[in-house]
């Protein structure tokens, strides 16, 4: 019987964490870093800006086809693939998200790789980490508190109450909390009105938290945010509040990226995380470009298929920060290919070969995209038991048609030996220098033609719906100054469209925009499609049910 992830998790044979960074010539000292416990530290950004003038290493981009229930393995390839480099004698780190609560609870029940190629502690990852979310939630309800405390004692700025743009937020799903009323209770609570709760990943301050490069950065852009209207609809912002000091106070500690190891003991940064499905899907700038002064190699993830985190790495995150990487590696399994062939789950177990040929498109179409951004393809096969050799030489040959070189890799099982042929492909990859990023569309672009892009480029969309009300207030958040805003599309996941059930690689589908947000401090716009919800609900059995303490205090069912 193979043990569980938590298991091999448990047995890890950690290292303090002054050694790990020791490999990457952290020295140890207060002015470097903050331990926060044995294994776990904070940098500190003094010490980052002491490294502004050194030579950047090489960013590789790790996405994924289309999620099915089947699972892809992005985090786990990930941090197989950091092994992996550093197995063949490189110096790489690997940068990723910390988990949200939410998905930890609900459907997923962690999100810090699997088999032997995790990071660790896993459980103090999975939870409450270093606080990084509590305190990006305070910060985000301390503006909501500051928002209804202002129309209370006189609204001296004139808001209107109907039109408060900005929710509260909390890490875990409730959909209980969508829309809800408040300052119920008569003249001592306030004025009732509207509102509801996001959860913390889909927050603008986790947005801000990723794409900011300092402190000051931070601050700024936390006062542009805007929070309401006037009866008129002149924007108030938060620095009209004066809530972008005391928020960056409480976000003082958590910008600082958090350091852990691989199993293999090689450094991992873990900072912020916001969805991909929702918002930009991406670890911190702040952090990424720690990793880049730090290594010679620096691989990130970007969350969910292709289609939505790599174009917004790319389209978002990339424009903000400057970054360009190097090349980029799409995980595929050939149980998720088989599904998006047309098999259901319970159906994986089996060779067939023709399931496999069906469910190419939709990796096909992945690559076509990311080569839309001018940059190389490698293809990580994240290995199963049950795939056969015939099944595997389908995927290998077809994507070797496509001029694209898929590599074989047992990191599960094997962790950074089972990466180590992928690792030197894509150093091979790098060393040819053929990247020539570019964005996919320009800044002038209007808005709504921006959408369209994303939709008929990536998604293959044949037109964008949506009402006169969604495309006035996009024009009218072009004459507000904000057209030039990246666009954030928050749509399902698991399909190129926005339906869910519709797998493989579909075309001629029509994109519903629902509704358009403004994340002025954030800099771009959020689009939102079908029915993708922004405070996302438990299923039917969450993860919750079978996660407890056992009589040794350890525990148990957070996978």
């Amino acid at each position: 019987m193979s043990k569980s992830d938590i298991q091999i998790a448990r047995e890890a044979k950690m290292k303090p964490i002054s050694e790990i960074l020791a490999k990457i010539n952290v020295p140890d000292t207060p002015e470097a870093f903050s331990p926060m416990g044995r294994h776990i530290a904070k940098i500190n950004l003094e010490y980052l800006n002491q490294l502004k003038e050194k030579k950047e290493g090489k960013l590789i981009l790790v996405t994924a086809i289309t999620p099915t229930p089947a699972g892809e393995g992005k985090t786990t390839t990930s941090v197989g693939l950091n092994d992996g480099l550093n197995k063949i004698g490189k110096k790489s780190i690997v940068c990723l998200r910390e988990p949200s609560l939410g998905p930890s609870f609900g459907m997923k029940g962690g999100a810090a790789g699997g088999g032997y190629a995790q990071v660790v502690p896993m459980e103090q990852i999975n939870l409450h980490f270093t606080g990084d979310f509590h305190a990006i939630t305070s910060a985000h309800n301390l503006l909501s508190a500051l928002i209804d405390n202002h129309i209370y004692w006189g609204n001296k700025l004139n808001i209107d109450v109907r039109r408060v743009a900005w929710k509260r937020v909390m890490d875990m799903n409730d959909r209980s909390l969508r829309s809800i009323n408040i300052n119920l209770g008569g003249v001592a609570n306030g004025f009732p009105r509207e509102d509801g709760f996001d959860i913390t990943v889909a927050s603008e301050i986790m947005a801000i938290f990723c794409l900011a490069n300092n402190l000051e950065d931070l601050e700024k852009r936390i006062g542009n945010i805007t929070v309401a209207y006037t009866r008129d609809k002149k924007p108030i912002f938060a620095k009209d509040l004066n809530a972008h000091g005391p928020m960056t106070v409480l976000l003082k500690e958590a910008i600082r990226p958090n350091v852990t190891q691989t199993l293999e003991n090689n450094p991992a940064i873990i900072h912020g995380g916001p969805f991909a499905n929702i918002a930009h899907g991406c670890n911190s700038v702040i952090a990424t470009k720690a990793g880049l002064k730090l290594a010679d190699y620096v691989v990130t993830e970007a969350g969910f298929g292709a289609d939505l985190g790599a174009e917004k790495f790319l389209d978002i995150k990339c424009r903000k920060s400057n970054l360009k990487p190097s090349c980029v590696v799409i995980v595929a399994t050939i149980r998720a290919l088989k599904m998006h062939g047309g098999l259901a789950k319970d159906q994986l177990k089996n060779e067939n070969v023709e399931a496999v040929k069906k469910g190419l498109v939709n990796l096909e179409r992945h690559i076509e995209n990311v080569k839309k951004f001018g940059l190389p393809v490698a293809v990580a096969v994240n290995h199963f038991v049950a795939d056969t050799d015939n099944e595997v030489k389908e995927l290998i040959s077809s994507c070797e048609k496509m001029g694209v070189k898929a590599t074989l890799c047992t990191h599960w099982a094997n962790g950074g030996e089972g990466t180590k042929e992928l690792a030197s492909e894509v150093v091979e990859l790098i060393d040819k220098n053929e990247a020539n990023f570019k964005f996919l569309y320009e800044d002038a672009t209007p808005l709504f033609q921006k959408v369209e892009t994303v939709a008929k480029e990536i998604y293959r969309a044949s037109e964008v719906v949506a009402d006169t009300k969604v495309r006035d207030q996009l024009k009218s958040f072009e004459e507000m100054g904000y057209g030039d805003l990246p666009i954030c599309v928050a749509k399902t996941q698991y399909s190129f469209s926005t339906d869910p059930n519709l797998k493989g690689a579909p075309t001629g589908h029509v994109l519903p925009i629902r509704e358009v947000r403004l994340s002025s401090g954030a800099e771009f716009i959020v689009v939102i499609c079908g029915a993708i919800m922004t405070m996302p609900g438990l299923p039917r059995v969450p993860a919750a049910d079978s996660i407890k303490l056992n009589n040794k205090g350890e525990i148990e069912g957070l996978f």
